[in-house]
């Protein structure tokens, strides 16, 4: 049986990478019927892409999204900074699915702002190479870390985050994490809004936020890399999902779902990206 849900926002998902945890994801999308999906931000990976590297686990997220876009729900696309190439493409609608740099939604009498959050980032505004070069390095980093989580889980040990760990001993990243959390907070006060809604920093998160001028709830969603986290909103509450394989009794049939046949090839997916970079 399938949950369903008012709002489902997902990020940073980072598809066409190493990390990108598509199988797990693919597994949380078929358990639910959300009335409306946010993709709040870096889902295709446009920065890392390869053409060697898109498996079929990736090619049918998005293949997952369509379906459920055909099916009613409402899918809002917030472009992010590792797949800023879509930002050309914004306000384009097709369907049901809206590709946007930021949403604004009524909820049940509330005021909520959706956007990815790069907009904050120095390392993105100022020196792009930076960033994309800190992005190929976490990518490693990750990689690194699922085969030390293999070798633990083989042991009979608990899973180890490896970029957790930096995260909370390097005190720039606390300050950053921090600093995000409090300029994005302080922004939403200001234009009086109840929620704002980010990703980006893959920090997942819930939490009251208040200053001279009043308070908000800032919630972050995120990311399908190492935290596997989403937010959900349904009976006029909000509340963040973390993925456990032990909810879910088998895996998906050859990661296939039974509402979709004859997959789109990935020569076919490539050649449509390439019509679509030429438009």
């Amino acid at each position: 049986m399938k949950r369903k849900l008012d709002i489902v926002v997902i990020s940073d998902v980072h598809l066409g990478t190493y990390g990108c945890q598509a199988k797990e994801l693919l597994h949380y999308l078929n358990s639910i019927r959300p009335k409306k999906l946010i993709l709040n931000g870096d889902i295709v990976d446009i920065w890392q892409f390869r053409k060697s590297y898109f498996p079929k686990a990736h090619l049918l997220i998005i293949k997952k999204i369509i379906s459920l876009a055909t099916k009613g729900t409402k899918v809002y696309y917030i472009t992010g900074n590792h797949d800023e190439k879509l930002r050309k493409f914004s306000e384009t609608k097709m369907g049901n699915i809206q590709v946007l740099d930021k949403l604004v939604l009524n909820i049940d009498g509330k005021k909520a702002w959706f956007f990815h959050g790069d907009v904050f980032d120095a390392s993105i505004q100022h020196a792009k190479w930076i960033a994309k070069l800190g992005g190929w390095g976490y990518d490693i980093l990750i990689l690194i870390n699922q085969l030390v989580n293999w070798f633990l889980l083989k042991m009979g040990k608990e899973k180890y985050s490896l970029s957790k760990k930096i995260k909370a001993g390097v005190k720039q990243a606390v300050k950053f994490i921090s600093n995000f959390e409090k300029t994005a907070s302080d922004l939403a006060i200001e234009n009086e809004f109840d929620y704002v809604i980010c990703g980006h920093i893959h920090q997942p998160q819930i939490e009251t936020k208040t200053n001279q001028k009043g308070s908000c709830i800032y919630l972050n969603s995120g990311d399908w890399v190492e935290n596997l986290t989403a937010l959900e909103y349904h009976n006029e509450k909000w509340e963040l999902y973390t993925y456990n394989p032990k909810g879910y009794k088998s895996p998906p049939k050859d990661y296939l779902f039974d509402d979709i046949e004859n997959p789109v090839s990935i020569p076919n997916l490539l050649s449509a990206m390439r019509m679509h970079q030429n438009l």
